[in-house]
């Protein structure tokens, strides 16, 4: 069995729970100079199952912003009951979430972390690939989220770098164009 901590050990993103998204962006962008931050005002997954019942991911609005190699990921939760936001931060309250990884075998990954004795959260498909949220909560103080290689999420991502290269602070929201 291989454990998590022999495979990939490049986090590419932090995400945290806040109250307000915009507020939590300027917040960002005054005290780290992190961004620009692209907004998306929902996130909607196919083929979700959470916690072993077929579901869409708990209804949030998202921002992700780019500090140097690492994406900052921030999430609003908009709907009520725990979800996968709330099981670590309740809503309206600000908390670290996850971890993210990209994954070039997805598969493996997956299979490390479920073999290390770690309970799946949700997994479903985001941009055409699987992606999901493993709980590692009792062992790390947080998610790890598991995003699968691919064009479509490879293209996002890069452009979220490119915006942040000799980025002046200026226009500190956006939208994917």
């Amino acid at each position: 069995m291989m454990l998590p901590a022999q495979r990939n050990r490049n986090f590419m993103q932090l995400c945290w729970v806040v109250p307000a998204l915009e507020a939590a962006i300027e917040h960002w962008v005054k005290f780290s100079g992190a961004g620009p931050f692209f907004v998306f005002e929902s996130l909607h997954f196919e083929d979700g199952i959470y916690r072993g019942v077929p579901a869409d991911i708990a209804p949030c609005r998202a921002a992700i912003g780019q500090f140097g190699d690492m994406q900052i990921e921030l999430v609003e939760q908009t709907g009520d009951g725990t979800g996968l936001w709330g099981e670590i931060v309740p809503k309206g309250q600000l908390g670290f979430h996850h971890a993210g990884l990209y994954c070039t075998d997805y598969a493996a990954e997956r299979a490390a972390y479920l073999d290390a004795g770690n309970a799946m959260v949700f997994e479903g498909l985001m941009m055409g690939a699987k992606t999901c949220y493993i709980d590692t909560v009792q062992t790390l103080g947080f998610m790890i989220e598991l995003i699968t290689a691919n064009p479509v999420a490879a293209h996002v991502f890069q452009q979220f770098h490119e915006a942040s290269i000799g980025w002046d602070g200026r226009d500190p929201i956006r939208t994917l164009g």
